[in-house]
């Protein structure tokens, strides 16, 4: 299991008449922690697309617990619980600077050929930098 946390702060733009945090804007903190999760390791999206790699999501799931609000810095923690394969799938759990668990999330991503257009394996740096935290 890997898991990388992060913080985002809650912007104006993403909340509401109440100044709650919009219920459609916890997807991009997700790709936040997915993208800082990866960076993390050493990784980054543009590394994967030079090697000819898209990641598209191909599902995400949000449980809302209680609201985040505006200006609040909420931690984006990011767990990979499964070694990929052709998908990977990215658990996260987001909390309000009380340290409250406010939203609870999953997104599973496949391993695109960007000159196919078809699934492929996880990418070798990947797995190789993944490894460790998945060995026996």
């Amino acid at each position: 299991m890997f898991d990388y946390s992060t913080k985002v702060r809650v912007r104006y733009a993403e909340t509401d008449q109440m100044g709650y945090v919009y219920y459609g804007n916890y997807a991009s903190y997700y790709e936040v922690g997915r993208v800082e999760c990866l960076r993390s390791l050493g990784l980054s999206y543009k590394a994967l697309e030079d090697q000819g790699i898209m990641m598209p999501v191909l599902e995400c799931h949000t449980k809302y617990l209680a609201p985040g609000k505006y200006d609040e810095l909420l931690t984006v923690k990011t767990v990979i619980k499964e070694m990929p394969s052709v998908r990977i799938t990215f658990n996260y759990e987001i909390y309000n600077e009380a340290e409250k668990l406010i939203n609870q999330g999953e997104t599973t991503l496949v391993f695109v050929n960007m000159e196919t257009g078809r699934p492929c394996r996880v990418p070798e740096s990947m797995e190789k930098l993944l490894s460790p935290f998945f060995d026996k």
